[in-house]
């Protein structure tokens, strides 16, 4: 039986600011990317998200991001490999304090927004992130786009890599994903989601904006919390995949 992880972005809440349905999705996921303050979330809403992936039995990892609250993290911005790399480092140890708080380890590591999109494309800096994770802890497993220079790095750098797909996301003909202001780039309905969740993890195929099938590895499916179809998603999403006989399951 072919596996796969059903992952999702929570705790991206901040403050008195509430971002994401977190207690309606997680119990449908298998893996959780836990913002780590910068883009969003703040050490309460950090702690608590642990404590809710504790409650259901799912995998945690670090979703750490750029200094950008306002922009949400999906703002470019100009940094060395370095710089990116102590980015990381900073965020990931504030949430491995909070996970290990609660007897919990961490899985894995998935940088968020616009550090993701960079590092997909920018070999340097996903090397430098990738480094500073590995200089951490070499047993995290690193998430990153399908067939990006990022899991080349981190493969290089001595981590596991786990290649993600989008369930929610529409992709260019290279495998890329389309820009979120291009319409029709975030997907919302639930029946469209789940089709292409199934043809990637099944066939390791998906169908691009421009109509073009491309070759795709699906080792954890992603479905942003923050999409106001997210509970439907995840529900039919899992649902369909167990019933194309797809074993749903962390990624350790």
């Amino acid at each position: 039986m072919s596996c796969v992880d059903l992952n999702c972005d929570l705790g991206e809440g901040f403050g008195a600011y509430t971002m994401g349905m977190d207690e309606a999705v997680i119990p449908h996921v298998t893996s959780v990317n836990v913002a780590c303050g910068w883009h969003a979330g703040d050490p309460l809403i950090m702690d608590n998200t642990v404590a809710l992936a504790k409650k259901y039995g799912v995998a945690v990892g670090a979703h750490p991001g750029f200094p950008d609250l306002l922009g949400f993290g999906r703002r470019p911005m100009t940094v060395t490999p370095e710089e990116a790399g102590a980015y990381v480092k900073y965020q990931l140890g504030a949430l491995m304090a909070f996970a290990g708080g609660q007897g919990m380890e961490l899985q894995h590591v998935k940088p968020h927004g616009a550090l993701y999109n960079m590092a997909a494309k920018d070999e340097a800096l996903a090397i430098g992130i990738c480094k500073a994770i590995a200089s951490v802890d070499k047993g995290l497993i690193f998430m990153g786009l399908a067939g990006s220079v990022m899991l080349k790095a981190a493969e290089q750098c001595g981590l596991t890599a786990a290649s993600e797909v989008f369930a929610d996301r529409a992709y260019n003909d290279d495998g890329s994903l389309v820009n979120r202001r291009v319409p029709g780039a975030v997907i919302h309905d639930p029946q469209v989601a789940m089709e292409r969740a199934v043809k990637m993890a099944r066939d390791g195929k998906v169908i691009s904006i421009n109509g073009k099938e491309i070759n795709i590895r699906a080792d954890s499916i992603c479905v942003h919390g923050d999409n106001e179809q997210a509970i439907a998603l995840v529900q039919n999403i899992r649902k369909a995949l167990e019933a194309a006989g797809i074993e749903v399951r962390s990624l350790k």
